[in-house]
């Protein structure tokens, strides 16, 4: 009894003293888990830190920097009835050692917050190291679509426009920038002239050639004024065109004003039978008016066409009783021939 009794208490010292050595061996490898861990999450943050000092002292070492966009100047190279061209002309600077691609270019014209064009230019192109370049953007109004959408954007009126520019580019370091650009201005909804014969005046009779004089009045329908320049026309007689000229004509048209000018025209009356007679004695015949005026206006040049249909009896004839005996005998001796 007395040795199993002695057993007993050695037996549960080895087992204590086992639990120990398990219990210091558990809490040993714990502490090493933790250092390990401690470890490896320490040595990450410092490898992070380390690419960062480095990419900041390559980026302050070689100059990387943002480029800079501003709009220098905008262009109407052509505007008539149908449309307006405009071109955007945008400068860009890049301050960087390596050129930089303009990946997009969107754009936006509105007047009064409401959309006029707008649409993506992708693939823009390249600006050089440590260059600048001015990058021109072509828009397009079509006058036809803004009047179908709008009704209340009349003819002949000035309206407030802004275009929005983002252009969107790659450099290094940085990634993708978007650069905004703004500008703002006038663009007008060009309205053709109106054009009405005042009367003709006949300076000579001749049945080979007659000379005259037309007077025109040209209305301006515009809220601007028009410059004009030069005028081409021709002129027919009961769909027979007696004939026509261009003529270097400076005028003032005030903007919604009435201007008069004198137009010559020469032609041969054996030609047109008895509707030059007609129209000699003022009795009524059809008569079409076409061609095109040259203007300079505050937007640029425009052509801008003038067409009349009407009747000569409408016209006062300005000519002399001696002129109407030679045009009576003129018309005679045609129907002898």
């Amino acid at each position: 009894m007395a040795s199993s009794g002695e057993d007993k208490p050695a037996a549960e010292a080895a087992e204590v003293s086992d639990r120990g050595i398990l219990h210091h061996h558990n809490d040993k490898d714990n502490e090493d888990k933790q250092e390990s861990g401690n470890g490896g999450g320490g040595f990450i943050e410092k490898v992070k830190d380390f690419i960062h000092d480095i990419g900041e002292k390559i980026e302050e070492a070689i100059g990387f920097g943002k480029p800079t966009a501003d709009v220098t100047a905008i262009h109407i190279p052509c505007i008539n009835l149908e449309k307006a061209d405009i071109v955007v002309d945008v400068l860009i600077k890049n301050p960087n050692p390596v050129p930089i691609p303009l990946v997009d270019i969107n754009y936006l014209i509105d007047s009064d917050n409401r959309k006029l064009v707008s649409g993506l230019i992708p693939d823009a192109g390249t600006i050089h190291a440590h260059g600048e370049e001015t990058v021109k953007i072509p828009l397009t109004l079509i006058y036809d679509d803004i009047k179908s959408t709008y009704d209340d954007i009349q003819p002949g009126s000035i309206i407030p426009y802004r275009i929005k520019v983002d252009l969107i580019v790659d450099v290094p370091v940085f990634g993708r920038l978007t650069l905004p650009l703004e500008k703002t201005g006038e663009i007008p909804i060009p309205y053709k002239p109106d054009v009405d014969v005042e009367k003709i005046r006949f300076q000579r009779f001749s049945f080979e050639e007659t000379v005259a004089v037309l007077h025109l009045k040209l209305e301006n329908k515009n809220d601007f004024d028009l410059c004009l320049n030069k005028l081409d026309y021709e002129v027919w007689l009961s769909d027979v065109s007696i004939g026509g000229a261009q003529l270097s004509k400076s005028a003032k048209m005030e903007k919604t004003g009435i201007t008069t000018i004198d137009v010559p025209i020469t032609f041969r009356p054996k030609d047109f039978g008895s509707a030059m007679w007609d129209m000699i004695r003022g009795k009524g015949t059809g008569y079409t008016i076409k061609g095109h005026i040259d203007v300079d206006t505050p937007f640029g040049a425009m052509k801008l066409p003038i067409v009349k249909e009407g009747a000569y009896g409408s016209i006062t004839p300005c000519c002399t009783i001696d002129s109407l005996v030679v045009g009576k005998r003129m018309f005679q001796q045609y129907k002898q021939c």
